[in-house]
């Protein structure tokens, strides 16, 4: 394969750019933010009447990020389908950051009552974000070969945890010196959720100026249309899938092992707040600082991959995870506790998730990058529907953290088995690909 360093660099970019999405709205300022604007719409017992449902307050940030990866389900694959049979994923790519970025710029009117203009200001945020990431992974296989997957795929995590980590010590001296600025709290956290869709839109620029549109592999039919053609070839990848049993088996051990830690992303501010009772400054530092752990661990899972190789590095990566979860049961009691779990999860964090990443561009056949990957989006770290909902119903059916917290083990658990019987050479060769070397 011919030499794409300005590619990948450009590449790496937009990791750095949506990061600011996942690490300051997902993860630290948005589930509390819109937790407490639900809350004060509540009744005296904490629930909530909403369309005829009576829901636990705390239950609907988990609920709303459920319903925004269902529909991530039902129409990433499409689109995934249709970038294959046109040139343009470069093209939608640009589309659905930019749709992504501006509904995030608008969370800045969120306040009062107004939780169900945040819930949909995120939904549609985050599925766009999922749509764009789609076509983001896509041209990995197209600008790394597959001995440098594993490189390239870990440097841009680790870029990402850099931008996303930026970002987010600006907003946390905003928050922190909010009466300086002359602001309160509550404006503070909105110029910041803002903040993040201002960064993405503009550090969107350098990869769509760097990546290079390419003609596609499969031609657009005469008689069909991008839409038409695209749920047919959703429906011919489906029934086709079992063709490639070992790519079918790591997406689906992919799927639980990534509910989890999606959702230990995501919630993981909720539960600080609500059961340790810690201040928003006291998470927002926390998850700070797993920015810029984060980055050294996607660097050190990629040299641990070398050594071991990458699906072992995803299994010790799983078995850390399962270790963090018990302990945050039964054990986590203070803020101290809290850092010392945040930094291990942030040692772990990028490396499970960049080495999934470059693992599975290995399984896709040649022409269908953006539609395989569509699929392997429904479960990344736009988040997962299956981890929030198990955690809000925990949380409704018993009123603890702790159990819902422990209660995604099962998905690291699942997740593991079905890993560990995933024979990664195989599934290239299934694929129509060459295995790197070290597999």
């Amino acid at each position: 394969m011919k030499n794409h360093r300005s590619e990948q660099r450009g590449w790496y970019f937009y990791d750095w750019a949506n990061s600011a999405f996942s690490t300051t709205v997902v993860t630290v300022f948005l589930g509390p933010y819109l937790t407490t604007l639900v809350k004060s719409a509540a009744g005296t017992d904490g629930f909530l009447d909403l369309f005829g449902l009576r829901l636990n307050a705390g239950s609907f940030f988990p609920y709303v990020v459920s319903l925004s990866v269902l529909l991530q389900v039902i129409f990433l694959p499409v689109l995934g389908a249709i970038a294959d049979y046109s040139h343009r994923k470069k093209q939608l790519l640009a589309a659905f950051a930019y749709l992504g970025a501006l509904a995030t710029t608008g969370m800045y009117f969120l306040y009062g009552s107004r939780y169900l203009l945040g819930g949909a200001l995120f939904i549609f945020a985050n599925v766009s974000f999922g749509a764009s990431v789609v076509f983001y992974n896509a041209f990995l296989p197209e600008i790394a070969s597959p001995d440098q997957r594993d490189s390239v795929s870990s440097m841009g995590w680790a870029i990402g945890y850099l931008g996303g980590g930026l970002l987010l010590l600006m907003n946390l001296i905003l928050f922190s010196q909010a009466g300086v600025f002359g602001l309160t709290t509550g404006q503070a956290v909105r110029i910041s959720l803002a903040s993040a869709g201002v960064w993405w839109g503009i550090f969107t620029i350098i990869p769509l100026v760097t990546l290079k549109s390419r003609q596609p592999i499969k031609r657009l039919p005469p008689t069909e249309s991008y839409l038409t053609v695209g749920f047919k070839q959703l429906r011919h990848t489906l029934s086709k899938v079992r063709a490639y049993p070992q790519t079918l088996l790591f997406v689906v051990a992919y799927l639980f092992y990534n509910d989890g830690i999606q959702t230990v992303i995501t919630l993981s501010s909720e539960f600080g707040q609500e059961e340790l009772k810690l201040p928003i400054s006291t998470l927002t530092t926390v998850i700070l600082m797993v920015q810029f752990v984060a980055f050294f661990g996607s660097l050190l899972f990629n040299y641990v991959a070398k050594g071991i190789g990458s699906k072992q590095a995803i299994v010790v990566s799983l078995l850390i995870w399962t270790g963090c979860l018990i302990y945050a049961y039964g054990f986590l009691q203070t803020a101290l506790h809290f850092f010392i779990l945040a930094a291990v999860i942030g040692i772990v964090l990028g490396g499970s998730q960049a080495l999934s990443r470059s693992v599975y561009s290995l399984m896709i056949p040649r022409g269908q990058e953006a539609e395989y990957f569509s699929l392997y989006e429904v479960s990344e770290r736009g988040t997962s529907w299956l981890g929030p909902l198990l955690f809000g119903l925990s949380l409704q059916l018993t009123g603890s953290y702790r159990i819902a917290i422990v209660s995604l083990v099962i998905f690291f658990i699942l997740g593991l088995v079905l890993l560990l019987r995933v024979d990664v050479r195989k599934a290239a060769i299934e694929a129509g690909n060459q295995p790197p070397a070290g597999i």
